[in-house]
């Protein structure tokens, strides 16, 4: 069974100690690549030196929305620097996030949606962070969607009147251990979204699905997502497995 996590942090520190073992556990589950998106200036170092070292970990750049601070204008120029330097799978991660701080949502804004047009101009994918921010999300992509823009809404975990806006976007929508969480709701909400807009993800080291919740996440527990989102929609997990890799495949061209 081949899937895809298309979206950790295994650079971070959390991950100093055993990266290895934690590589090889994600491949033993059948985890055959791992996509890694981009904080800000301070991850890029550590993240393209995990890329470099390992090939089946794939980088993204862009800026995360709580980074965007009073600096936003240098951290933009580098991240824009690097992606007209060399090949990246996604502009990634970049959004909105209202839930730590409202200072500098205007800043969020204009950040977003600088970096979707650099995505738009260099024909990559976007992958978004939406947390307390949704809709904003959605109506900033609704108004730069061109036919061409593409990408996933990570760690959805929406209404389904939002999911149907993403999928009329074009968008897929990126499923973690969320889902195995009692009071999440978005096993409800999967029914009535089609396999064909899901990918695999697993936000590591954050979002560690039940039975290891509170721990430390990694590639090896996106099994415990499959299983979860098999049982929401009553498919076979073997045909999850297939489609999500599918979707991914399709998204980041490889």
């Amino acid at each position: 069974m081949e899937i895809i996590d298309t979206h950790t942090h295994l650079y971070l520190e959390d991950f100093q100690v055993d990266i290895e073992d934690v590589l090889d556990r994600g491949k033993a589950e059948g985890v055959t690549r791992f996509y890694l998106p981009n904080v800000d200036s301070s991850s890029i170092d550590d993240l393209l030196k995990l890329e470099e070292k390992h090939p089946d970990c794939v980088a993204m750049m862009g800026l995360h929305p709580c980074s965007v601070k009073e600096n936003v204008a240098n951290e933009l120029k580098l991240v824009e620097e690097w992606l007209r330097k060399r090949p990246f799978a996604a502009v990634g991660e970049i959004g909105l996030d209202y839930y730590w701080d409202k200072t500098f949502v205007a800043e969020q804004k204009e950040a977003f949606r600088k970096q979707i047009n650099w995505a738009q101009e260099l024909n990559l994918p976007i992958v978004i962070h939406s947390r307390d921010s949704m809709q904003d999300c959605i109506d900033i992509v609704k108004e730069n969607q061109n036919g061409t823009l593409r990408g996933i809404f990570h760690c959805f975990g929406g209404t389904v009147d939002e999911a149907k806006q993403i999928m009329d976007l074009g968008f897929l929508m990126g499923i973690g251990g969320v889902l195995t969480y009692k009071k999440s709701g978005l096993a409800e909400v999967l029914t009535s979204i089609p396999l064909e807009y899901l990918v695999l993800e697993t936000d590591a080291p954050y979002l560690t699905p039940v039975p290891f919740r509170g721990k430390r996440n990694e590639p090896s527990y996106l099994k415990y997502v499959v299983n979860k989102i098999a049982e929401a929609m009553n498919i076979p997990v073997e045909e999850i497995a297939a489609q999500t890799t599918s979707n991914a495949q399709k998204l980041f061209g490889s």
